[in-house]
């Protein structure tokens, strides 16, 4: 007797080597997450590190005092940032 997670192993590995269609769909899947993960995130989202510093000493510290503050303190300088 197989075990349990040998027999849903090959429940799905037989399902999808018996897809036609959904090959083709799992391909578009693929393509359409790369161009929202790779392609759109160089357009959109800009370094926001290296274009606000100089240094990467001035980007350490940065990074380190957004790790380390308290949290409460992040809400109100959040919220002059939007303004």
């Amino acid at each position: 007797m197989l075990s349990y997670p040998s027999r849903i192993f090959r429940f799905y590995r037989d399902g999808f080597r018996s897809m036609t269609i959904g090959k083709t769909l799992w391909k578009v899947i693929l393509i359409k997450l790369f161009i929202m993960f790779a392609v759109l995130k160089l357009f959109f989202f800009p370094d926001f590190l290296k274009t606000n510093f100089l240094s990467d000493e001035q980007r350490a510290d940065y990074v380190m005092e957004q790790i380390t503050r308290p949290a409460q303190n992040r809400i109100e300088e959040d919220s002059t940032w939007s303004r």
